[in-house]
């Protein structure tokens, strides 16, 4: 059986593989402050708007330097010319994962996958992975048929990854289960939803299905941000273990 935890206080190798940390920040010594004091418990670190606009591309490599795998949630949404170029471009800088509006129907979707893989492989990078975000976990009101033809838009053009939330994960999972799935609006049992609406626990939605959970605020808004991404640990090693 591999093992999904050691000693210290540290999160194993498998563990951290589910895990996206946010970086909701518009400092960059800030956000790799954090990185590096939360780095034994994440093996990815989630790059949004926020810091993305504060430090553009050179959030990238001190984030790659830490040995984090890079994920740039931008999700890019504008006609596809403008979205294949603009993922080509942030392709070169080494991410690993680039989110996209499903809802900016096939063709645009098609043309990002399109230019984020080819900006990465321009530069000497692995295949990246393209995510078509579905439904916001925000979107207290999307009904099922939104989730449906967005998940439609991603199976259509072989999106090897998407985002959604736990409610829809097994859903997902049953009509394209080769697909990445990435879950956010992860919260501690009992905590504050914030301004979430489709929330779940780690170990729920690990056990529906979900391949990399996005953690925020659970961990970076707790008085001890350490012992919370323990916390959060411990229950990932639960979902997974037999």
């Amino acid at each position: 059986m591999t093992e999904v935890r050691v000693s210290g206080g540290e999160a194993g190798t498998e563990v951290r593989e589910h895990l996206a940390l946010v970086l909701d920040a518009d400092d960059l010594v800030a956000a790799l402050r954090l990185a590096r004091d939360l780095k034994p418990w994440f093996g990815v670190a989630k790059v949004g708007l926020e810091l993305f606009s504060a430090s553009g591309p050179d959030a990238i490599g001190p984030l790659l330097d830490l040995g984090y795998d890079v994920f740039l949630d931008l999700k890019l949404h504008d006609i596809p010319t403008t979205v294949g170029r603009a993922a080509r471009a942030v392709g070169r800088h080494g991410a690993r994962f680039l989110t996209v509006h499903a809802a900016g129907g096939p063709v645009m979707l098609g043309a990002a996958m399109e230019g984020f893989t080819g900006g990465a492989l321009e530069a000497g990078q692995a295949v990246p992975v393209t995510l078509g975000v579905t439904v916001l976990t925000s979107d207290a009101d999307a009904s099922p048929a939104v989730f449906d033809e967005r998940l439609g838009t991603v199976v259509a053009v072989h999106c090897p990854g998407l985002v959604c939330s736990a409610l829809d994960v097994a859903r997902a999972k049953a009509e394209y289960p080769d697909a990445l799935a990435v879950v956010p609006g992860i919260r501690a049992s009992g905590g504050d939803h914030d301004d979430q609406a489709r929330v779940a626990t780690a170990a729920e939605a690990l056990r529906c299905g979900a391949d990399l959970l996005v953690i925020g605020r659970t961990v970076t808004a707790a008085d001890d941000v350490e012992a919370a991404a323990q916390h959060v640990a411990d229950e990932v090693v639960g979902a997974l273990l037999p």
